[in-house]
C-alpha cells in the first residue's frame, strides 16, 4: 500500500510539472501574440513556435526559482522557530542556558531574524539570573531560619533538666526569648520587603516636618543609646518635605539603630540637616567600627553582613538597610555611605522637597 502511495505521489507530481509547463507556454503564447500585434509583425511559424518555447521554458524557470527561493525560506524559519520553541521549552523547565546564535551565523545585525535570537537569548540570561537570586534568596533565609531554631530547640531541651539553677533556667530562657525576638523582627522585614516591591504598594506622600520627625526618633531611640553612654549629637534646622511620613521614619530608625549596634560606648552619633531650595540631605554619621570599600558596595543587598559573628552579636539578619534602600527609591531619592575601617561611617540620604508620585 506504501508502495502504491509513492508511486501515486510522483505521478501525480509529474503532471504538476506537465500542467505548470502548459500553463508557462500558454501564457507565453498570449504574451507573444499581444507583442506581435502591438509591432504588426509576424514572423515565420516555426521561428513563432521557437520563441513560444523559449519563453514558455523561460516563464517556467523563474516560477521554479521563485517556488525553490520560498521553500528554502520557509524551510529556514521552520528551523528558526523550531529552535525557538525548543529554547522556550528548555526555559519553562528551568534550563536557562539557552544559545541559539549558532542558527545564522554571519547575519546580518538588522536582520528579525537575528533580533528575535537575541531576544531570546537575553530573556533566557535575565530568567537565569533571576532565577539565581530565588535560589539565593531561598538559601539566605533558611540559614537565617534556622540557626535561631536550632538555638531555640537547644535551650529548650536543656530546659527539661532537673539539674539547672535558677540561674543558669533563667539564662536559657533569655536566650530563647532573644532568638524568638530575632525571629520575629526578620518575619516582619520580610513582609516589609515583599509589601514594598509590590505593584500596590502603601505610598501616602503628604507634607511634614522631617526635622521634628528625625529629633523624635532619636528620642526613642534613647535608651539604646544611653545605655552605650553614646554621645549623641543633634543639628536639625526646620524643613518642610512631602513624603510617606510612616515609611521614612522607617529609615531613621533603621540608620540610627543602625549606628548604635556598631558604635562602641562611649562614641558619638550625629544627626544633621542639609537642605537647598529643592532638595533636603540627611546625615547620620558616628564613630562606629566602619566598612571596608568592598563591604560598602554590598550593604544595600539582602542579608548581607560584613562581619556575620560580629552582626549575630549585636542581632539583625541583614535586610534593615535592603529596607531602607526600597523606601528611598520609592521616594525617588538617593542614599549614599561614606566609611573607613574603625574610623566610623556616614549615610547620607537625600531626598527633593517638591511634591512626589509614586
Amino acid at each position: 500500500m506504501k508502495k502504491f502511495w509513492n508511486i501515486l505521489k510522483h505521478v501525480l507530481g509529474a503532471l504538476g510539472i506537465i500542467g505548470a509547463l502548459l500553463l508557462c507556454w500558454s501564457l507565453a503564447f498570449l504574451v507573444d501574440h499581444w507583442v506581435f500585434n502591438r509591432i504588426a509583425w509576424s514572423p515565420p511559424l516555426f521561428i513563432h513556435q521557437l520563441m513560444i518555447s523559449t519563453f514558455g521554458f523561460i516563464i517556467f524557470g523563474f516560477i521554479m526559482f521563485c517556488v525553490s527561493r520560498i521553500t528554502r525560506i520557509q524551510e529556514r524559519q521552520k528551523k528558526l522557530f523550531g529552535s525557538i520553541i525548543d529554547a522556550m521549552e528548555n526555559i519553562a523547565q528551568g534550563n536557562f542556558n539557552i544559545d541559539l546564535t549558532y542558527q545564522f551565523p554571519g547575519q546580518n545585525e538588522r536582520h528579525p531574524f537575528n533580533h528575535i535570537v537575541k531576544t531570546v537569548k537575553h530573556m533566557a540570561e535575565e530568567l537565569g539570573e533571576m532565577e539565581h537570586m530565588r535560589q539565593e534568596f531561598i538559601s539566605n533565609v533558611s540559614h537565617e531560619i534556622q540557626s535561631p531554631l536550632t538555638s531555640i530547640s537547644g535551650f529548650a531541651q536543656a530546659l527539661q533538666s532537673d539539674h539547672l539553677s535558677d540561674q543558669e533556667r533563667k539564662h536559657y530562657l533569655e536566650i530563647i526569648e532573644t532568638e524568638s525576638k530575632r525571629l520575629s523582627q526578620m518575619s516582619e522585614n520580610l513582609l516589609k520587603l515583599t509589601s514594598l516591591e509590590g505593584e500596590h504598594a502603601p505610598f501616602e506622600p503628604k507634607a511634614y516636618r522631617l526635622d521634628q520627625q528625625l529629633r523624635s526618633v532619636v528620642l526613642t531611640c534613647e535608651p539604646q543609646w544611653l545605655n552605650k553612654k553614646i554621645d549623641m549629637e543633634v543639628n536639625l534646622e526646620k524643613v518642610m518635605i512631602t513624603g510617606d511620613e510612616a515609611l521614612l521614619n522607617q529609615v531613621w530608625i533603621n540608620l540610627i539603630h543602625n549606628s548604635i549596634k556598631f558604635t562602641p560606648e562611649h562614641g558619638k552619633i550625629y544627626v544633621s540637616i542639609e537642605q537647598t531650595e529643592e532638595e533636603v540631605a540627611v546625615k547620620i554619621a558616628d564613630t562606629g567600627v566602619g566598612m571596608t570599600k568592598e563591604t560598602q558596595a554590598r550593604i544595600f543587598e539582602r542579608f548581607y553582613k560584613a562581619d556575620k559573628s560580629r552582626n549575630r552579636s549585636v542581632g539583625g539578619n541583614g535586610l534593615g538597610l535592603s529596607i531602607v534602600k526600597k523606601i528611598i527609591e520609592m521616594h525617588h531619592g538617593d542614599i549614599q555611605v561614606e566609611s573607613r575601617p574603625n574610623e566610623g561611617t556616614q549615610f547620607t540620604v537625600s531626598l527633593a522637597k517638591k511634591t512626589l508620585d509614586n
